[in-house]
């Protein structure tokens, strides 16, 4: 074993989206920091932010219905929404100033137009869909979205959604041309060129296997080449740990007090996808639905137009399913690594209270193909077979943590871990995730070096302009910035 030469300014480990959003904004704040950045497989962006391992939906509460739930009342809560999409619009300004500065390549190459849309059947959900759209009505992040009840009109903005369906059938959309597209994989490959390019280091085939604390301060990464060649150790002034699925078990090496209690709950899932060029013109547009009874957030059924390397596809699901690795390309044993006599107790907790989503999980995994197929003909009710193949999701891992009344529960987001000292950070869960990256990223340096920020701002604001506000108390500051991102990103 070697220990590497002079400690590292910042140790990166995990070479996606997360890592390369928190490693731009530190080169741009402290140009002369090292950085060294730490990934297992053989390229970056090949678990959650290759863009056939997530939806590349650019979440924004647009269409997605999980973030306007009905309440006890009737009326519809929008604040999950109005969030979502503060936190998306600050990533769209990030990205726009990297475009701007010619550090990042032409926008088209990872973020496209493509309108959202919400579409539901029947007439509870029919009513559901019309006060949502009266709730988001006027807001100034949501202007635009338009609402119908008539085939007509839908068949205008999604043509392959009405024909073969029956002509009594209650249905309802809405539609806003502001959505987009978002292929995370390339994003991310064009913020780690830039970072490459001024001086940091990218390790492919490099696996993080422990993570220590010396008596110095310093951390010290124990780093193992996968294909060969002498492990070494590392030591870094500031860690985080953007792994993914694999953050859990790497911030538990760490042994830092702020992990403990947390677990994870490990999903799985497939797609329906198809290339064909005469299926895919009849169609484009992200549409989402209203997810079935006892399923989780995240399995919101969607019909999504995809653009990846400038070629159009269509994909829908997602189908859950269930193993116990915590990533694509991980171990079965991943799941039973990360238990812990701290966070057994939350773990049985949240299962025990979850029972739905684990009924839900189980009539997933035997549904036949027939019946899985059924379900994107709910949208697409023309949709033919021989057009369409099987293709397997990246693996989500949803944090679990302790509470105080039920012992344990199941989140449905991100959770930020950070050491009180704000050495080390680590980002665990999942959606809306890369999406919200930026603004995500940008809590961590507020945790971490809360005695620079303040020095730090006046640049924070130039990559972010509405840095420290709120687009939704201002409507004025909203039209502008969103008109200035469209036109900086070719969205417009």
């Amino acid at each position: 074993m070697t220990l590497s030469g002079k400690p590292v300014d910042v140790a990166l480990i995990g070479g996606g989206i997360m890592s390369a959003t928190l490693g731009a904004f530190i080169k741009q704040l402290q140009p002369d920091w090292s950085i060294e950045i730490f990934e297992r497989l053989g390229d970056v962006a090949l678990e959650s932010s290759n863009p056939w391992n997530n939806a590349g939906t650019g979440h924004s509460a647009l269409c997605e219905l999980n973030y306007t739930p009905e309440k006890a009342d009737g009326s519809i809560d929008i604040s999950s929404a109005v969030k979502v999409n503060e936190q998306f619009q600050v990533s769209r300004q990030f990205w726009s100033y990297f475009v701007g500065k010619d550090l990042l390549p032409d926008p088209q190459s990872f973020i496209n137009p493509v309108p959202h849309m919400s579409f539901v059947w029947g007439t509870e959900n029919v009513d559901y869909l019309r006060r949502r759209q009266e709730a988001l009505a006027g807001h100034p992040l949501f202007a635009g979205m338009e609402f119908s009840e008539d085939p007509k009109v839908i068949r205008s903005w999604a043509p392959a959604m009405i024909p073969g369906r029956k002509k009594d059938q209650p249905i309802a959309a809405t539609r806003i041309d502001a959505g987009t597209d978002v292929d995370f994989g390339a994003l991310t490959h064009g913020l780690l060129d830039y970072l490459t390019s001024h001086g940091a280091k990218l390790l492919t085939e490099h696996s993080i296997k422990n993570i220590t604390r010396q008596r110095d301060g310093l951390w010290r990464l124990h780093v193992v080449h996968e294909v060969g060649g002498t492990p070494q150790d590392v030591r870094a002034r500031f860690v985080f740990v953007g792994a993914g699925g694999g953050a859990l078990k790497l911030l538990q090496k760490s042994g830092i007090p702020e992990i403990r209690g947390f677990g994870g709950f490990p999903v799985s899932g497939e797609f329906l996808r198809t290339d064909n060029p005469e299926v895919v013109a009849r169609h484009q547009a992200k549409v989402y639905g209203k997810p079935a009874l006892g399923a989780p957030p995240m399995s919101m059924p969607h019909l999504d137009t995809r653009v990846v390397s400038g070629s159009a596809s269509l994909m829908f699901g997602p189908y859950a399913g269930f193993n116990t690795k915590f990533l694509k390309n991980g171990s079965w044993l991943d799941l039973f690594a990360t238990i812990r006599l701290h966070n057994l107790v939350p773990m049985i907790s949240a299962g025990a209270s979850n029972l739905g989503l684990v009924r839900y999980l189980i009539a997933q995994l035997v549904a036949s193909k027939s019946a899985k197929f059924d379900e994107l003909r709910e949208f697409m009710p023309t949709a033919d077979p021989k057009d369409w193949y099987v293709i397997t999701a990246g693996q989500r891992v949803q944090v679990i943590k302790k509470d105080k009344e039920k012992g344990g529960v199941l989140q449905f987001g991100t959770e930020v871990i950070t050491s009180a000292d704000g050495s080390i950070a680590g980002l665990l869960g999942a959606s809306p995730g890369a999406s919200t990256a930026v603004p995500i990223m940008l809590d961590v340096l507020k945790r971490c070096f809360p005695d620079r920020i303040a020095a730090w701002t006046p640049k924070l604001q130039e990559m972010v302009p509405t840095y420290g506000t709120l687009l939704s108390e201002n409507p004025k500051l909203a039209k502008k910035t969103l008109g200035s991102t469209q036109k900086a990103l070719e969205i417009a």
